[in-house]
């Protein structure tokens, strides 16, 4: 590499992008606290609790006090707890509760870092791909990434599904009351099925994943949430599972990792009934490089490098749009398909909420 002089930096430059690259260091250290707050009870003993010393939070989650003294102040220095110096007390907001303590929360976080746990984890198997052009198939990663991500979409949709995305739709509503046909394709571990099962219980409602553990995790998520006679899983890929005429077909945050994703949407568009809906939910993302550039989108490239985008390679690669290939892209992926109608039907910052039809 040809060596770089000194005075051929601007150092307010400079500064500014250590400032940044230390800052994310530090948030990945701080990624390893919550996780261990949220594994060890820590917020949860401290949730509505008022201040504490580290002496009454450590008693009242069964841990040695200079461990969680020391994590305290980690929290402290990262803005998720509070100090108040004058009593040595340390104190977890009702906001910071919400954030960190509410497993039902909708914005509840500390789950996702399983996420990036598992990214580390495979590291090697990344390494590889990048040099080989090779795929990494969804079942061969660490088993953190299932629980992670599962966990993190789970209360998304707990608190948008059935309340907002849904009735953005021309019709389906009032279809699942009636009592419809729905297919979650890509189910996981289910928590999206169970949640429109528990909400429409005139409606039947099958999960097929090609993941066969995941199944297994949805079959077990339906029963303990008491709709396995109208929740049904199976293993199945995206384009072979059987096209019983479907009301609604969902694909929630995995058209994207498919290695032929116009097949699976051609598929679907066979396995609809002849009114039926397909609502397409996949990671907010613009349809221009230059207009992706924000924290979410940056997180959102970085699991499609070595999740998104290794897994569709590993099925053959066809067409990996990634987890930011945008409105545009998928609008075209489902016009291959032979749907006549596509549409935004809202936006978070998060996810866009689509619907096709034929």
């Amino acid at each position: 590499m040809e060596q770089i002089s000194r005075n051929m930096i601007d150092q307010a430059k400079l500064d500014a992008l250590l400032g940044r690259a230390i800052g994310d260091l530090s948030a990945g250290y701080g990624g390893v606290m919550v996780s261990l707050g949220n594994r060890l009870g820590l917020y949860k003993a401290m949730a509505g609790a008022g201040p504490l010393t580290s002496r009454e939070l450590a008693n009242r989650a069964g841990c040695a006090e200079r461990y969680v003294r020391e994590w305290l102040n980690s929290q402290v220095a990262g803005g998720y707890v509070i100090y108040h110096a004058v009593s040595d007390t340390y104190e977890l907001t009702a906001e910071q509760a919400f954030v960190l303590a509410n497993e039902d929360s909708p914005v509840f976080i500390p789950n996702a870092w399983a996420v990036p746990a598992s990214m580390w984890a495979d590291e090697e198997k990344a390494v590889e791909a990048f040099r080989t052009g090779k795929g990494i198939p969804w079942g061969d990663h660490d088993g953190r990434l299932y629980c992670g991500v599962a966990a993190f979409y789970r209360n998304a949709y707990r608190g948008s599904l059935v309340s907002e995305w849904l009735p953005a739709l021309d019709g389906v509503v009032e279809k699942l009351k009636a009592g419809a046909r729905v297919a979650d394709i890509g189910c996981g571990h289910g928590h999206s099925t169970v949640l429109m099962a528990q909400a429409f219980p005139a409606s039947q409602f099958h999960g097929f994943d090609a993941h066969a553990d995941s199944v297994a995790t949805a079959q077990k998520v339906a029963a303990e949430a008491g709709v396995a006679q109208r929740a049904s899983f199976a293993t199945a890929r995206a384009d072979d599972y059987p096209a019983a005429g479907y009301d609604l077909i969902c694909f929630f945050d995995c058209l994207h990792d498919m290695g032929d994703p116009v097949a699976a949407a051609a598929h679907a568009a066979r396995a609809l009934a002849l009114d039926g809906t397909v609502m397409l939910v996949e990671p907010f993302a613009n349809d221009r490089v230059e207009d992706n550039v924000s924290p979410v989108a940056r997180m959102y490239y970085a699991a499609s490098t070595t999740i998104c985008c290794a897994h569709a390679i590993s099925e053959g690669g066809r067409m990996v749009l990634g987890a930011q290939a945008g409105e545009g892209r998928l609008a075209d992926v489902f016009r291959k398909a032979g749907f006549t109608r596509f549409r935004r039907a809202m936006a978070t910052p998060f996810n866009l909420i689509l619907e096709a039809r034929r």
